[in-house]
């Protein structure tokens, strides 16, 4: 009885100390800065950097008003918030603690704990200055009156208070050091990676507890339905083996030769942040991008994966000259525009198919230097077997050998609840 008792003693008392430390974190109070128009400045380039804008505006709503959906499949579905600079249902009364508190801590205004959806793990890296920044732009924007939707989480996902857990275990609440080991280039790599770019929170697979996988980072993860590939620098299955120049196109233009178009949010990264980067910080990404650990990607390396049946290609290649051969032409190599060159495209080579599965359904759009490139979507015109045909004879014929045997049941798993 004494063992038992002493026990829950220490449970009661290690629990007590988790809950305060937990529900106790805050930023050191600092009075509200001037906003002055160099901080403004500087501050609409971070949030380009940051790509705020990509999660805070749902499809054909007001930008950064919020209410874009984040479909998390078992566990539920969130929305995100206004960030444009209303009072009542933006962030027009945060202070500029209530605002570090967010950004560094995931903490809201009034203490509400944020959900790592929203990328503060990453942002915590932030150096004061540089959220402040963000918040003076921020202000800057035309308010716009709109909530979201209620996040529809399953539980105890919908239980607000774990995250103060979630946050104590894996939000390490650091701002950002120069290590005096590398050059300055590759500690701004570093930060915009690590920090402001959060390349991790898509790039990286997740535990059971939603937190990032250290042994796997940047090894590839399925976001939003989408592949987001290998970063790492293993040659193999991440840009070990891609050119700098490659790269710089890639993050710039949303293309590199032989590696083929970035699609789905990849595109939406190119589009609203990437290729709006100074020159010195794309090169202090690649810098950086080069020096992480080279990891296997679980997702493609190794898979074993049959020849289709004959009669599938021949199906598939019937439904690719009559309608894929058009922009794509029967080789790959693309009729009009780079973007339409399938041969060497990286989501040819995912034995899954799990990116061309989605933008044969869905399509897929990049804004760049010479205009908007889109391609259509073909969920509604064809059956699941037509598009399980069609994106099998692709990889096969156009992915480097490297094939793919989705069938109908898969297309239909990979469709999205309307």
């Amino acid at each position: 009885m004494r063992w038992w008792a002493a026990t829950a003693l220490g449970v009661v008392v290690v629990g007590a100390f988790i809950t305060w430390r937990a529900l106790s974190q805050s930023v050191p109070h600092k009075p509200d800065v001037a906003a002055t128009s160099e901080l403004r400045e500087r501050g609409e380039y971070l949030v380009r950097a940051g790509d705020c804008v990509g999660c805070h505006t749902a499809a054909g709503h007001y930008q950064f008003a919020g209410g874009r959906e984040f479909d998390l499949g078992r566990l539920g579905k969130l929305y995100s918030p206004n960030i444009t600079p209303d009072k009542e249902t933006g962030i027009g009364s945060w202070s500029d603690d209530d605002f570090r508190a967010a950004m560094q801590l995931g903490v809201g205004k009034g203490g509400k704990h944020l959900y790592p959806a929203f990328p503060y793990a990453s942002y915590t890296l932030l150096s004061d200055d540089d959220v402040l920044a963000i918040k003076a732009y921020l202000f800057t924007l035309s308010p716009v009156r709109s909530a979201p939707p209620a996040n529809e989480l399953r539980f105890p996902f919908n239980q607000r208070f774990l995250m103060a857990f979630w946050s104590l275990f894996f939000n390490p609440n650091q701002r950002f050091v120069m290590d005096a080991g590398h050059t300055a280039g590759w500690n701004r790599g570093k930060y915009l990676v690590e920090g402001l770019g959060h390349c991790g929170e898509c790039h990286t697979p997740r535990d059971l507890l939603q937190a990032r996988s250290r042994g796997s980072a940047y090894a590839g993860a399925v976001t939003d339905h989408w592949l987001a590939f290998n970063i790492s620098s293993d040659p193999d299955t991440g840009i070990g083996g891609w050119s700098d120049a490659a790269l710089r196109s890639y993050l710039t233009e949303g293309f590199a030769a032989e590696h083929g178009p970035a699609s789905g949010p990849m595109a939406e990264v190119v589009s609203n942040s990437l290729r709006h980067l100074t020159d010195d910080d794309v090169g202090a990404i690649i810098e950086y991008l080069r020096t992480i650990k080279p990891v296997r990607a679980p997702l493609t390396a190794g898979a074993s994966v049959a020849s289709p049946a004959a009669a599938d290609l021949a199906h598939g290649k019937q439904v690719y000259e009559g309608v894929c051969a058009n922009c794509h032409h029967t080789d790959g190599a693309g009729n009009q525009t780079r973007y339409e060159a399938l041969k060497g495209s990286h989501s040819l080579v995912d034995p899954h198919a799990n990116n061309l599965t989605q933008a044969v359904l869905y399509g897929s759009s990049i804004e760049t230097a010479l205009g908007h490139v889109s391609m259509p979507g073909f969920a509604g015109g064809y059956t699941d077997s037509d598009l399980a045909a069609v994106i099998n004879y692709a990889t096969t014929e156009l992915g480097g050998g490297r094939a793919s045997t989705v069938d109908a049941a898969y297309v239909q798993r990979s469709r999205r609840a309307p």
